[in-house]
């Protein structure tokens, strides 16, 4: 796919509203410029060989990570995420690596189980500021991740940072600083950050319905109903009728992507004509976002969303899982947060520390850190360890 660079486009490729090395506001912490490579590349390295990045191999998209190998996790989803918008990008003439940074970051703070994980732990932090992935992903590259001398977290630009944090209350907003200042003001984020929001919504909607069918839990006869899907796969059909069933549900997944894709871009730099942003402050001015869909993608995005939650995600196999990860996480936050002294040494010493400076807030917190990081079959696990009397350590 390829599409015409925009008006004013700058010798080095980038359009002159996209984030360059040169108007980042930087790091939290001073650092000398990278040699060899661009901050936002130095931000993706971060976050690759981040802990937190190599845990998500084991954390559950929809499915839990032993319920079979093919199936997504938040690694390779986020993976998928970090292909799609770069694809946004270069059409758009915006920053790659801002973007690859980003989509590899933005489920960094991701509980174990999914969704079901988020919502227990939330209920378990009803009375303590509650839980959210999100700002728990931001938590996570600005406090949680230890691996450097001179800085706590992994000390990223403000713009890596922005993009992560895709929404956020009033409330919360007010305790950000220069981060939380847009949600407040109504002001917008770089088209990076846009577009990696919808390069998400693109990924998880296409790539769970390749899972559902996977899985068996929907199937071609009720996905026809959705016009996005049938649209598609009426012209694979077409294109191929002898082709084999996971053949043909391949290429209509391809193409839902495509054609989400191409209607991104399309009707993105409509938008970007319309309001000519000179610069990025321009954009971030905006009184709306300048990356979308179409009203007509819009709305068959919509539908599909719709089946998929109640057809899929409300599935009794899921709901089963979801409802046993539930216990899993509300079980442990319960036992560590009654009693610090049966987790491992350094989550223990993390505990205190927060418990020291913010009292039982802290503890609770800084216990839903822990309980947040796990992986899936860590969690599982745990819970043997902390519950089961034939399981000593």
């Amino acid at each position: 796919m390829s599409s015409p660079a925009p008006i004013g486009t700058t010798p080095g490729g980038l359009a002159p509203y996209a984030v360059s090395d040169a108007v980042s506001r930087g790091r939290q912490h001073d650092e000398p410029p990278p040699r060899l490579r661009s901050d936002f590349q130095r931000d993706r390295d971060r976050i690759i060989h981040s802990a937190a990045f190599r845990r998500l191999e084991y954390k559950t998209q929809v499915f839990v990570n032993h319920e079979g190998d093919l199936f997504r996790t938040r690694l390779t989803h986020s993976i998928e995420v970090a292909q799609i918008a770069r694809s946004i990008a270069r059409a758009l003439h915006l920053n790659e690596d801002l973007t690859e940074a980003i989509a590899l970051a933005h489920d960094l703070g991701h509980t174990p189980f999914g969704h079901a994980g988020q919502d227990a732990l939330n209920a378990c932090m009803k009375e303590y500021g509650g839980f959210e992935h999100n700002l728990q992903s931001l938590r996570v590259v600005e406090e949680l991740e230890e691996r450097y001398a001179d800085f706590r977290g992994l000390n990223l630009t403000f713009e890596t940072r922005e993009g992560i944090l895709k929404h956020c209350s009033a409330k919360k907003a007010s305790e950000l600083g220069e981060l939380g200042e847009r949600f407040l003001s109504g002001r917008q984020p770089s088209l990076e950050a846009q577009l990696t929001n919808l390069a998400d919504e693109i990924a998880y909607n296409s790539h769970d319905v390749d899972d559902g069918l996977r899985a068996g839990l929907i199937d071609v006869d009720q996905l026809s109903e959705i016009e996005l899907f049938r649209t598609q796969y009426e012209e694979v059909r077409r294109l191929h009728p002898d082709l084999a069933p996971r053949r043909t549900v391949h290429e209509v997944v391809r193409r839902l992507i495509n054609c989400q894709v191409v209607d991104l871009v399309e009707t993105s730099l409509r938008n970007i004509a319309s309001a000519r942003p000179a610069d990025l402050e321009a954009v971030r001015a905006s009184s709306s976002p300048l990356i979308g869909f179409s009203e007509d993608m819009r709305t068959r995005n919509l539908e599909l969303k719709r089946f998929l939650r109640t057809r899929l995600y409300r599935h009794y196999r899921v709901h089963r899982m979801s409802a046993k990860a539930g216990r899993v996480i509300r079980d442990l936050f319960q036992a560590f947060f009654e009693d610090p002294g049966l987790m491992p040494d350094e989550a223990r010493a993390h505990v205190e520390a927060l418990r020291a400076r913010d009292g039982e807030c802290g503890q609770a917190r800084a216990v839903s850190d822990y309980v947040a990081g796990m992986t899936d079959r860590y969690a599982i696990r745990e819970h043997g360890r902390v519950y089961n009397p034939g399981e000593l350590t």
